[in-house]
Formats: C-alpha cells, sequence, structure tokens
C-alpha cells in the first residue's frame, strides 16, 4: 500500500503545487505540470532491440516513428498516435514494438498556445492507418475520424480504425455519474476535465463554475443531447449512488456564447449525428472505472453500436485516468497499467 501512497500522494503535489505557483505569479501551472510530468515520467531509457526510432518532421508538424526492425513478408500496419495530457502533455514503442506496428506519435501543437483548431489541422496524412490516442489526444483522433469521413477527398480516407484510450469526448454534460462518483479521484479532477476544455477551446477559464453547474447548454439543446448522454443508457453498475441531473430551466447567455463552439462534434465527437457516426472506422474503446471520463467512453460505446459500427470494449474495473502513462514507471508503475496496454497491443494485431 505504501508504494500506492507515494505515487497517489506526489500525483496530487503536482496538480496543487501548478495552482499555486500559477496564483502567485511565478509561472503558468501548466508550465509547472508539464516540467513536472517530465521529470517524474520520462526517465532514459535505452531502444530496445528490435526497434528503431526517428525524429522527423511532416510539414513542420514534430513526429516520432517506432518502427520494428524484425523482417516480416507483409507491409507492416500503422498507427498514428496523438498523446493525452488535457492537449498538452506529450508508450509508443511498447504498442509498436509487441504488435509489430509502425507508430507515429504526432508532436501536435499544445494548448494554450495553440487553441482549436490547430491540433486538429496538424496530422498527417492517415492514409492506410488506424489513429488513436489517450485522452485529449483520443478526442482529437475520434474528430480526426468525422472529419475525414465526411469528406470527399479520395486523397483523405478514412483510417482502418479508432483506438480511443479513456476518450473525453463532450463538454455539454459534467454531471454525468462518472462525474459524481469520480470528481475528486487523481489524476483528472472534475473541476480539471472543464479547465482543459477550456484552454482548448479559447482559454477563457472564468465560466467553469457556470459550466460545472451546468448553466452552459440551452434548454432547447439539452432535450436534443438527452438521447445521447442519459445516463440510463449507461449498464445498471456504473449508475449507483449517482444523483440524477438537476433540471436548470434557463441557461447563462453569455456563457453560452463564450463556449458554444466547443458543442461543435469536432470538439464533442459524442454529439455528432447518427449519420455522421454511421461513417466511422471500426473502434477500440478503453475505459477505466474511477475515471470522471468513463461515461464519456461508455456512451460513445453504445451509440457507435447502435450506429452499426464495429465496436470492441475494454474496461479496466481497477484502473484511473491516465494509468497507462504509468506502465513500465518502476516505483510508479500500477498492475492495471500492463493490464491495459496489453489490451490495446491485442486489438491492434487485429488491424
Amino acid at each position: 500500500k505504501l508504494p500506492e501512497l507515494c505515487e497517489i500522494t506526489t500525483i496530487l503535489l503536482v496538480g496543487r503545487g501548478g495552482q499555486i505557483l500559477g496564483r502567485l505569479g511565478l509561472c503558468h501551472q501548466i508550465n509547472f505540470m508539464r516540467w513536472s510530468r517530465c521529470c517524474i515520467m520520462a526517465r532514459k531509457k535505452t531502444v530496445p532491440s528490435g526497434l528503431r526510432i526517428k525524429d522527423l518532421a511532416f510539414s513542420g508538424v514534430p513526429v516520432r516513428v517506432y518502427e520494428p526492425t524484425a523482417a516480416s513478408g507483409e507491409k507492416k500496419r500503422g498507427l498514428v498516435y496523438f498523446h493525452g495530457g488535457g492537449w498538452m502533455f506529450g508508450l509508443c514503442q511498447y504498442i509498436s514494438l509487441e504488435s509489430d506496428t509502425i507508430v507515429v506519435s504526432v508532436g501536435y501543437r499544445l494548448a494554450p498556445e495553440h487553441r482549436y483548431p490547430r491540433q486538429l489541422i496538424s496530422v498527417v496524412d492517415p492514409r492506410r492507418v488506424a489513429v488513436g490516442g489517450d485522452s485529449a489526444g483520443a478526442n482529437l483522433a475520434a474528430a480526426l475520424c468525422q472529419r475525414l469521413s465526411k469528406t470527399q477527398d479520395c486523397h483523405l480516407p478514412s483510417p482502418c480504425a479508432q483506438v480511443l484510450i479513456y476518450p473525453a469526448l463532450q463538454m455539454a454534460d459534467f454531471h454525468l455519474p462518472s462525474y459524481q462518483q469520480n470528481h475528486s479521484v487523481p489524476i483528472l479532477f472534475r473541476g480539471r476535465a472543464v479547465f482543459y476544455f477550456l484552454q482548448y477551446l479559447n482559454g477563457n477559464t472564468s465560466v467553469s463554475q457556470q459550466i460545472l453547474e451546468g448553466k452552459h447548454v440551452p434548454v432547447e439543446l439539452k432535450r436534443h443531447y438527452k438521447k445521447w448522454l442519459d445516463p440510463d443508457n449507461l449498464p445498471p453498475q456504473f449508475r449507483k449512488g449517482a444523483r440524477s441531473s438537476q433540471v436548470i430551466p434557463s441557461h447563462d447567455g453569455h456563457v453560452y456564447h463564450i463556449i458554444k463552439q466547443g458543442l461543435d462534434p469536432e470538439i464533442s465527437p459524442l454529439l455528432a449525428e447518427d449519420e455522421v457516426l454511421r461513417l466511422a472506422p471500426p473502434t477500440f474503446v478503453l475505459t477505466c472505472e474511477f475515471d470522471v471520463l468513463r461515461d464519456d467512453g461508455i456512451l460513445f460505446c453504445k451509440r457507435l453500436k447502435d450506429a452499426e459500427v464495429e465496436v470492441t470494449w475494454e474496461h479496466l474495473s481497477d484502473g484511473f485516468h491516465g494509468i497507462i502513462s504509468f506502465f513500465n514507471q518502476g516505483w510508479l508503475t500500477f498492475q492495471s497499467s500492463q493490464k491495459g496496454m496489453d489490451r490495446i497491443v491485442r486489438y491492434v494485431r487485429t488491424l
């Protein structure tokens, strides 16, 4: 229990330390969190045998290519991967080596320096490859798949699959059961989820509290979204202990004006219309029990299945948001991080 307590304490200190330094004006809390994450996670590792790693740039966008060197009688599959971290942070070598897949990790432009849609535009051609990501990166992957499915450009075919690891998929409802049950569970608190969405959208975090109170969405839109976001669409075990969403008869028009672009499917892919979702490629979704974003992933799976899209859903009953970042990290390693990585690799091998 002691190692796990140390791990959780470290996570909490990083998040709180960033907030304190930001309020004191000593540094931006996002810069502190990026630096801390690099110090904790980026232990120098040797490149494992059987893998070649290259740093390249595609149209000015930095990418890191992980290429298995073992001889193969056929062309290797590919995976374009968008890292997570609230659209702000940057384990691909394990996926590449274990699934014999060329993985291209995209160093997309980060918020808050670059806001929507700069991240979504800075992508490589996904021809003949799958697209995937974790957390904010999964949001970009899902939005990219939807954009490609709607284009008539024959040079931009739809990816063969999308691999979504605890994806952030909507900013319409922060009262879903997973947000209630896990509101204070590290490493992604309910309030921080709103903060990261706003950093990506326009940087105006002054409306965070109104969003948490559900005052940012007009009643008519709430009725429209209800068929997709209704907690009754979740399996019963995920609704235990959750309160029914509070009925708010009106909304704050000023707040809606600030965030309305965030309800666009390119930022909230879960809110896409049925005809768009029907065009989605086969989809893998990994969710974690102790994660505010859990229900986003589960509801997305249901919508895709209802649209007759092939879906593979994996759930870590002892996982929390960001768990795969703790894979092979020494004293920071959790058992469920290995389980999660193995399930991802197993799916990628089927592509």
